[in-house]
Formats: C-alpha cells, structure tokens, sequence
C-alpha cells in the first residue's frame, strides 16, 4: 500500500471515530445542548464527557496531521497536504487547550476550522469532478459558517448549532476524501487534477 491509501486510510479512520466521540461526549453530558453550547463546552464539562471529547479531537488532529504528512511523500498537489498540517495541528491543540484557556484555544480552534474547509475546497484538485465539487461546496459552507460565527450571527441555530454548521460539512469531506484516497483509483492520488 503506498502513501496515498494510508493517508485516506488515516483520515476517514480519525473524522470517523471523531464524529463517534462527538456524539458519545455530547451524550454524556447531563444537559448538554447541540443549540447553546459551543462544540469546545464538551472539553471542559463533567467527565467522562470531558475525556472522550478531548481524546477524540486529538486524535482527529493526529491522524490529520498524518496524512498530510504521507501526502507530502508523494506526489500529489503540494496545498492538500500543508492545510491538512495546519488542520490537524488545531485540532491537536483543540484536544490539549481547553476553551479555560484564550486566546490559544480559539487560535487552535480556528486553524482546526479553517484548515479543515479549505482542505474541502482543495480537495477538488485531487478528487476531480462529480465528488470534488460536493466536497469544495461543503467547505465553502464551512468558511462562510466560520464567518457567521465569528460575526456573532447564528441564524436561528443558536451558537452551538452554526458552530456544527462549520464543523460537519468539513468532517463530511474529510470522510469523503480519505474514502477516495484509500480506494480511488491510483492517477488521482499521485497527480492533481487540472
């Protein structure tokens, strides 16, 4: 198995079992809400809440971060694998640095975001057409959540709701990428689509 798969490899195993963690941490927090708190609540709410959510993201940022690393072996498009770094750093440090600590955790939290959109949009340049344009679409809705967000405006969602509006479609295209890079055929890994 060469580069390519194992990044894919790695990234749908970690924007897996972070979307699991997710639910899992959310679950067990009495009184948790997806609408009124922030998705870093869970990083500093009643244990094992608390445990599985900072675990989970680390890992997320870890195998992130790995993939971009095996990319960068290879051949492919030189832009996926540093915005997967970048990424993955923030989610690591989302995963150590809890929201008890500004304004390092919101640093951390928005390279986790904003890399994690952009690794949607320039996806495209390694997947090509029809998926690649799902996924760049679903990290343009990331970049502009995270905007809304940073605006204060959540649409009626509340803050924790328009928070998953940044977070979702980001781990939807990452799930989608590593699937493609783990089983798509061979030329798309190793040459950027034109």
């Amino acid at each position: 198995m060469n580069d390519g798969p194992r990044a894919g490899l790695l990234l749908f195993t970690g924007a897996a079992q972070f979307m699991l963690g997710l639910l899992i941490a959310e679950a067990l927090y009495p009184g948790y809400s997806v609408s009124q708190n922030y998705i870093s609540d869970l990083g500093v709410g009643p244990e094992p809440s608390r445990t599985v959510f900072s675990v989970s993201v680390f890992l997320f940022g870890l195998l992130g971060a790995a993939a971009g690393a095996l990319l960068l072996r290879g051949k492919v498009d030189r832009v996926l694998p540093y915005l997967l770094l970048v990424s993955g750093i923030g989610a690591m440090g989302v995963g150590l640095i809890n929201e008890h600590m500004p304004p390092y955790h919101t640093i951390m939290a928005f390279l986790a975001f904003c890399g994690g959109g952009l690794v949607a949009v320039f996806s495209y340049r390694v997947v090509g057409r029809p998926l690649g344009l799902i996924l760049a679409t679903l990290g343009m809705i990331t970049l502009a959540a995270l905007v809304l967000v940073g605006a204060q405006l959540f649409l009626g969602l509340g803050k924790g709701g328009m928070e998953r509006m940044v977070l979702y479609p980001a781990l939807t295209s990452l799930l989608g990428l590593g699937a493609v890079l783990a089983y798509g055929p061979r030329s798309q890994i190793t040459a950027p689509v034109r």
